[in-house]
């Protein structure tokens, strides 16, 4: 009889558990769309399959933005990724949103940083894609390319983060530019990570450039109103 009453507890004990972790997740879950309420409504009013503008730094400013989005690196629409936001009802890349509010606020001209090879359209292959490509150290080669970056003093580079790393894409682009002697400021996006010690990388890649130490990182929620923290970075830097 006292077996059968140790059996029974030992039941119900795992029953509450079950049951706690649950509850947990389903507080879990309503804390999260609580937070990022306004981008998911976004992306399920967007139009996916709307043309994104893209431009490749062919101005007369001195200040160049370049940044690499998933937006414009895949298929992956607005729906089924949390890396992307809609503004105006289009599809953006979480970065490309960030960096037209730098854009806006600077005048500087914006740069894609566009891989040959597009990512698929299932968000699931993206991330798995990019950890296979930084297992191999892999450089995927760019479409996009800066058209006389001799002109530019000022260079913001922005990035998500991706498996705490760089995409592998912009290890290509640090790789075939030199920017040595220009002044670089960095932001990212990212969810919960932060920039994940890839602002101290970016230092290592560009030693000859001067790398500016306060950068921004904006959580994904935060995306589609990031206007006043991007003003404030751009303050405090002297911007």
């Amino acid at each position: 009889m006292a077996e059968n009453n140790t059996k029974g507890k030992k039941t119900n004990t795992k029953r509450i558990v079950l049951i706690l972790a649950e509850i947990i997740a389903l507080v879990a879950a309503g804390i999260y769309y609580y937070l990022n309420y306004r981008s998911i409504r976004a992306h399920l009013l967007a139009d996916s399959s709307a043309e994104i503008p893209v431009q490749t730094g062919k101005g007369d400013s001195n200040i160049l933005i370049v940044y690499f989005t998933l937006g414009e690196n895949s298929n992956v629409d607005a729906i089924s990724s949390a890396s992307v936001t809609a503004i105006d009802n289009v599809a953006y890349g979480n970065v490309r949103v960030i960096a037209d509010e730098i854009q806006k606020q600077t005048g500087g001209e914006l740069f894609s940083v566009q891989q040959a090879d597009k990512y698929d359209a299932n968000y699931g292959s993206v991330v798995d894609a990019a950890l296979q490509e930084q297992k191999n150290d892999a450089r995927p080669a760019l479409s996009s390319h800066i058209v006389e970056l001799d002109k530019y003093d000022t260079i913001f580079i922005g990035y998500p983060t991706w498996w705490n790393d760089l995409p592998q894409g912009m290890y290509t682009f640090f790789d075939e530019y030199d920017l040595s002697g220009k002044k670089i400021l960095l932001f990212n996006s990212a969810n919960g990570s932060g920039e994940a010690g890839t602002f101290d990388k970016v230092r290592e890649l560009e030693a000859d450039a001067e790398v500016e130490t306060n950068g921004l990182s904006v959580v994904q929620g935060d995306i589609d109103d990031c206007s006043q923290q991007v003003k404030e970075w751009l303050s405090k830097i002297g911007y």
